[in-house]
């Protein structure tokens, strides 16, 4: 019983632990696995200490073995090889490799970073100020709130909208279905994110999304006004169009920030695709199919004076007194002419 106790002791001396990560190939973790045995078997078989289910691994693909106190990769033959692709070098065959802490690799379609336990760990990250935002958003009481809002907005812009008059309920239905339709998308962040083998968190899509979908509608408002008030040549709607597009990119770049582990790089770049996708396909489909009656009044002030460009709103009648005057005063230049 001695003898026995005693080889399990050695044993466990001669073992080193090894960390094994899975991670995809921007480097991200997937999942981590603490092992703490002489021979690791990585494959998808089910008698693997590691099963993988990528269909391009061999049933048992390597094994890593603790030999002479050092970690040693084996290559059981397998069909499409495995191969170490640390950043820094060049990508060689990993059959026979001696393991070096922060090793990645690739089997397969797969990735696993090799790691010592006396692997030292990054810094502790603080809170960011969108993390702040996305935590203080996602609390039930503020996610209620701002879908509410969203749906009084929804049901106001579709009573203007209606040409004959409509009571509450009337409105009640299409606003709620305007706000479940827009939830899709959030929604669609999410399950992507899930099936991806990122972290879903659909509470934080809604409640960011929701925020977003609010300025938006308050600067689709705010631009309406500016064209009604303003005159063609006016810089001022296109600054807020290019707000409208800033808050559309936000909320992208949100999105993927939550959903995704990418670089700010990748991160920017589709943002920035996603908002041109957007905003060129709705500018396509209303240039080809522009109404021939829009129910929103639009303001042309070619032919008007510049006191007449940007003026406070006053009753009918002394717009068209108004009028009257500018038309009187045209008349009166152009006989003397």
């Amino acid at each position: 019983m001695e003898l026995v106790n005693e080889q399990y002791v050695t044993e466990k001396a001669d073992m080193k632990e090894l960390i094994i990560e899975e991670i995809n190939r921007n480097h991200k973790l997937l999942h981590r696995h603490k092992l703490n045995k002489n021979s690791i078997h990585v494959g998808r078989d089910y008698h693997n200490d590691i099963i993988l289910s990528d269909p391009h691994i061999c049933p048992s693909h390597i094994s890593i073995d603790f030999i002479d106190n050092q970690w040693q990769i084996t290559d059981n033959q397998t069909i499409n090889g495995t191969f170490v692709e640390n950043p820094k070098e060049k990508k060689h065959e990993a059959n026979q490799h001696i393991v070096r802490d922060g090793d990645v690799i690739s089997l397969g379609k797969s990735q696993l970073r090799l790691l010592f336990s006396d692997h030292a760990v990054e810094p502790t990250v603080a809170f960011s100020a969108f993390e702040s935002f996305i935590n203080f958003m996602r609390h039930p009481l503020a996610l209620f709130i701002s879908i509410a809002f969203f749906t009084i907005i929804a049901g106001g812009i579709i009573y203007f909208d209606r040409p004959i008059e409509v009571n509450f309920s009337q409105l009640l239905v299409p606003a709620i279905s305007m706000t479940l339709g827009f939830a899709l998308w959030p929604a669609g962040v999410a399950l992507v994110s899930h099936l991806t083998k990122h972290d879903a968190r659909f509470m934080s899509q809604l409640a960011v999304s929701f925020a977003l979908f609010n300025l938006m509608w308050f600067s689709d408002i705010f631009q309406s006004i500016v064209i009604f008030n303003s005159s063609s040549n006016n810089m001022l709607p296109m600054f807020v169009t290019f707000l409208f597009v800033i808050l559309a990119f936000t909320l992208f770049w949100l999105n993927s920030y939550i959903g995704f582990h990418m670089s700010s790089k990748r991160r920017i770049v589709i943002s920035a695709c996603l908002t041109l996708l957007l905003f060129g396909g709705t500018y396509l489909i209303q240039y080809s199919k522009k109404p021939e009656f829009d129910p929103r009044a639009n303001y042309n002030a070619t032919i008007m004076s510049p006191s007449f460009l940007l003026m406070s709103s006053n009753n009918a009648d002394k717009f068209i007194a108004d009028s009257n005057k500018l038309f009187e005063q045209t008349s009166k230049k152009a006989q003397e002419k």
